[in-house]
């Protein structure tokens, strides 16, 4: 079976491309072997749940593209089956600017970044806007959160890939650093102890 996400990048302009620049033969093989990458296997979501932010794409009615930074306590974009993701959508700047698009194209795409382990995944699916679901709604927010959503977002994956790690700068979030330097720190409070003493 082909690879899915191949069906939904790889059109015709891009081929060319390929062509062009001696990659289309490699891709062509790649395009009818390995998995379907449709369904979200155990790898790829523990990667998800291991997340504590993701970037978001949709496209309005002239095409333009909207790409949009989503954050929260790890696991906050929920696996709800082998095919559908879906999160919480919490007020924010009030422009809709995502669900404006998404009401006249449902198709989404998200990217999700593991710096420190210098790890991407994509993922294209198709997206559906819950505004009067309330217990979906709480059953997608995290515990830790006080605010209030407005609305559940889910989403039926289309295909998944993981991305080339080259280039992908190494950095860390707070908790991460503070994991990181914990025993450092520990050491330090430990030798402080004995030359006060």
């Amino acid at each position: 079976m082909p690879r899915k996400f191949t069906k939904i990048a790889f059109t015709p302009s891009v081929k060319a491309f390929q062509d062009k620049y001696g990659s289309r033969e490699m891709y062509a093989r790649m395009e009818e072997s390995g998995p379907e990458n449709d369904s979200l296997i155990p790898r790829v979501a523990e990667f998800i749940k291991a997340r504590d932010s993701f970037y978001l794409g949709t496209s309005n009615e002239n095409g333009w593209p909207y790409i949009q930074f989503r954050g929260g306590k790890s696991g906050f974009l929920k696996i709800i089956d082998e095919k559908t993701l879906g999160f919480a959508d919490f007020v924010g700047n009030c422009q809709y600017l995502t669900i404006g698009n998404l009401s006249v194209d449902d198709r989404i795409f998200l990217f999700l970044m593991d710096y420190a382990n210098q790890r991407r995944l994509k993922i294209w699916g198709r997206a559906k806007v819950i505004l009067d679901d309330y217990n979906l709604i709480e059953q997608l927010k995290t515990s830790d959160t006080n605010v209030e959503a407005q609305r559940a977002i889910l989403i039926r994956v289309e295909a998944w890939d993981w991305n080339c790690p080259k280039y992908i700068p190494r950095k860390y979030s707070q908790a991460q650093v503070d994991q990181i330097i914990a025993p450092l720190q520990a050491r330090i409070t430990e030798l402080e102890n004995k030359l006060a003493h």
